[in-house]
Formats: C-alpha cells, sequence, structure tokens
C-alpha cells in the first residue's frame, strides 16, 4: 500500500511540474506560429491561394456534379439520350 501511495504522489508531482514546464512551451510555440502566419509574406502567399482557389472551385464544383450525375446514371442503368440534328438544320 505504501508503495501504491508513493507512486500516486510522485506521479501527481510529476504531472504538476510537467504540465508548468510544457505550457510554457506551448505558449512559446503558439507565440512563434501566431507571429509567422501574421508575417507580410505569409499572408500575401495566402490572398494569392485564396484568389486562385476562388477562381478555380466553381469549375471543380460543376465537374464534380457531372461526375456525380454520370455514376449515378451508370448504377441505374439510365443511358443519356444522344443529341440529334434535323437534317433541316444541318442544310
Amino acid at each position: 500500500m505504501r508503495g501504491k501511495l508513493i507512486f500516486v504522489a510522485g506521479a501527481a508531482a510529476g504531472y504538476v511540474l510537467g504540465s508548468r514546464a510544457g505550457h510554457q512551451r506551448y505558449e512559446q510555440i503558439a507565440s512563434g506560429a501566431s507571429k509567422f502566419w501574421n508575417s507580410r509574406g505569409v499572408q500575401k502567399q495566402v490572398v494569392k491561394v485564396e484568389d486562385a482557389a476562388g477562381q478555380i472551385l466553381p469549375r471543380v464544383v460543376t465537374g464534380l456534379f457531372h461526375l456525380v450525375v454520370w455514376g449515378v446514371k451508370k448504377i441505374l442503368g439510365i443511358q443519356s439520350k444522344p443529341k440529334t440534328t434535323s437534317t433541316a438544320a444541318r442544310r
């Protein structure tokens, strides 16, 4: 019983001391990450990526929509009717 009590006391002391040091290190890392993220160079790149995504995203969504429709039709066995043109329109 005495061994268990000493073990629990040691574990508690280690937790308290470790969490204090861990919290300080966490604050240090978080501060550095925040400075990096908010730097001018990083924010310029963020704006470029957002602009590019804004231009590409609508095309990606449209393409995915058509792909899903095609897949559902294939699974259900629905065939698309080929587009026909009248002979009068060709003349």
